[in-house]
């Protein structure tokens, strides 16, 4: 089972909309020091759209809440914001949403020993071996993720 990425019809992606309002902020140009603050960096040069940091694909991008603690150990907490593009090709060592069996999960993909798997990056919780008879679709590759402090 070399390729991973399987459609259905009973898929159901929702695609933004054409036209997202845009809000720039202003950005800092000066670095953020975890240590002592340097005064020198007071000024603000430029303004950032998080679209722009974040999309890379909007016609190919859309969010998902992540829930629960299977993914702790890549940074990925319940509740966090998941922006996913469905443009990038599902490799090992990416973080997948895929719906197994109809249920949305994240997960890392990986191969070992010719074995594809969607691994937790939690011990606590045991990695998914995929097999043909399993019904599997990767619905998008993880780029980043939002959570509150």
């Amino acid at each position: 089972m070399d390729q991973l990425l399987i459609f259905s019809a009973s898929t159901y992606i929702r695609y933004p909309a054409k036209s997202v309002r845009r809000i720039p902020l202003p950005l800092f140009e000066g670095k953020v020091a975890a240590g002592f603050p340097s005064p020198a960096d007071d000024y603000v040069e430029k303004t950032l759209d998080l679209n722009e940091l974040l999309v890379q694909k909007p016609a190919a991008t859309f969010f998902a809440r992540a829930q629960g603690v299977s993914m702790i150990g890549a940074g990925i907490h319940h509740n966090d914001i998941l922006v996913v593009d469905r443009s990038i090709e599902p490799v090992p060592g990416k973080i997948v949403i895929c719906a197994l069996n109809g249920e949305l999960t994240v997960k890392r993909l990986d191969r070992e020993n010719g074995q594809w798997k969607l691994a937790a990056e939690n011990p606590d919780y045991p990695d998914i071996a995929i097999f043909e008879d399993l019904e599997m679709v990767i619905w998008g590759v993880v780029t980043n993720v939002i959570h509150p402090l």
